[in-house]
């Protein structure tokens, strides 16, 4: 256990450098639960992040999580639009839509979102530092010119776009400035086949945006089930988004009209070009936010994506200097920093050995149809596991039974065939998200297929299917895949 006792010999027990969601949960702990003396400094605010702007929130509530989720419900109301009428509603006249408006609405919810942030650091007493901060050694770190002294320094900078070095590339875009575009894509081209490029992918197909994705694998959404991903494929092909696997971009040139041309190639050199583009996102991955941060120069060990190197407590190389969240380059997600930052401040200010658990952390991408899993691939369970049975089903929403959508969902269950331990829960449909949550829980308390067969399911919904499920549709045994 990490020693935290006050020193009154350094301005501060913790400094924090990075006000998002974890940095900020860190602090606020430290300070209010624990009485520990805090700072935490972040940059201005801006709704695309430099090197000398950022803002509390970070990442997920400015340029992330919330502006994107604020997006997908604005596009999806056009689907609601049409289908509506399939109920008997009857829209007369063209209906339009306000681009500046939606943006100037977004901004000043994001703004307020920032301010809370802010409220919520004063409340627990944490003091907060605008600017841009280096660390000057081990328990010092300067600012605006002004040195601060700290016991403990704590780095939660969160992570960058990462651009390819093609010709061009400076015309492109990336996820920061995709949520804050001054006007509407007419087409839009999107690199990339992550959960990014996917969620955008959707949000301005709804828009009504001609939408091609460039990815450089033969599926989209590589990190989930592949079953799940090519489901998902089919969908977004259904809507009219053009895929195109196999292809990476290699120039982007401006036309004379201010539009944009791209071309791409694939492994066998064959080009396809595309032009009359608005805006090129290159949603091609993201890396740890530590350059420039001085932390090299103090011997702090990093990984070979720049993310600092820490034990199961956030502690990194040099004793004093801890790091959570992104910059960490553990599991890039929101609510993993903030359980980071609960953690970090119980183990270094409560002195309570705990640590983070990363087990069956459920991820979600919200894309048009929404994609949610939680534990193991099919691929994963039959390599770790060997002996794994499978469940699938297809199903299509009791909401769409009246209108023109033709979409499917679908459920899969990773079953330990030894055990009868549920092992991976994947989804792809309307709120799945809302529905992976409770299984989550279901799943972090080791639930058996046995127990999910036994739960009442709750009807008409979506849900339900999960406890339907009773037939195998593959079997593996000592890695291998069994028929009857």
């Amino acid at each position: 256990m990490a020693s935290a006792t006050k020193d009154e010999k350094y301005d501060f027990d913790l400094f924090t450098i990075g006000g998002g969601t974890g940095g900020v949960r860190a602090a606020r702990f430290a300070s209010m639960d624990y009485g520990a003396r805090v700072a935490l400094c972040e940059l201005p605010f801006s709704l695309v992040q430099t090197d000398t702007e950022g803002g509390l929130g970070g990442t997920c509530i400015l340029r992330g999580c919330v502006p994107k989720k604020l997006l997908v419900y604005g596009g999806e109301f056009a689907n609601e639009f049409k289908e509506c009428e399939g109920y008997g509603w009857h829209i007369e006249g063209e209906i339009t839509h306000d681009w500046k408006k939606l943006a100037e609405r977004k901004e000043k919810q994001l703004r307020k979102l920032s301010d809370t942030y802010k409220g919520q650091l004063d409340k627990a007493g944490v003091h907060y530092i605008e600017g841009r901060a280096t660390v000057k050694d081990k328990h010092t770190v300067t600012i605006n010119g002004k040195d601060y002294t700290a016991k403990n320094i704590l780095i939660a900078t969160g992570g960058r776009a990462i651009v390819p070095p093609i010709e061009g590339k400076e015309l492109t875009i990336i996820s920061d400035q995709v949520l804050d575009l001054p006007k509407k894509p007419e087409r839009l081209a999107i690199v990339g086949g992550g959960y990014i490029a996917a969620e955008q992918a959707c949000i301005y197909r709804n828009f009504g945006a001609d939408v091609h994705m460039f990815f450089r694998g033969a599926h989209i959404l590589g990190g989930f089930d592949p079953e799940a991903a090519k489901h998902t494929e089919g969908e977004f092909k259904r809507q009219g988004i053009q895929l195109k696997p196999d292809f990476s971009p290699v120039k982007v040139v401006k036309e004379k009209d201010g539009k944009l041309t791209m071309t791409a190639k694939n492994k066998k050199d064959e080009e396809i070009t595309l032009d009359g583009i608005d805006y090129i996102l290159m949603a091609t991955g993201r890396k740890p936010a530590t350059q420039g941060l001085g932390l090299d120069k103090l011997g702090v060990e990093l990984d070979d994506k720049g993310g600092v190197k820490v034990d199961d407590f956030s502690q990194s190389s040099v004793d004093s200097i801890w790091a959570i969240g992104d910059v960490s380059n553990r599991i890039p997600l929101t609510p993993v920093a903030r359980m980071e930052g609960t953690y970090f401040a119980q183990h270094l200010f409560g002195g309570v050995d705990i640590k983070p658990d990363y087990a069956n952390v459920a991820s979600v991408v919200f894309s048009s149809p929404q994609v949610a899993q939680v534990g193991v691939n099919e691929d994963k369970a039959v390599e770790e596991y060997g002996d794994i049975d499978i469940f699938t089903s297809t199903f299509s929403a009791l909401r769409d039974s009246l209108t023109d959508n033709e979409g499917k969902g679908f459920i899969k269950v990773v079953v330990d065939a030894k055990t009868d331990k549920v092992l991976g829960i994947h989804l792809v449909g309307p709120e799945v998200a809302e529905i992976l949550q409770g299984f989550a829980a279901a799943m972090k308390a080791g639930i058996t297929k046995t127990q999910l067969n036994e739960t009442v399911g709750i009807h008409p919904t979506s849900a339900e299917e999960l406890t339907t499920l009773r037939s195998v549709t593959r079997k593996y045994r000592n890695k291998k895949e069994v028929k009857d």
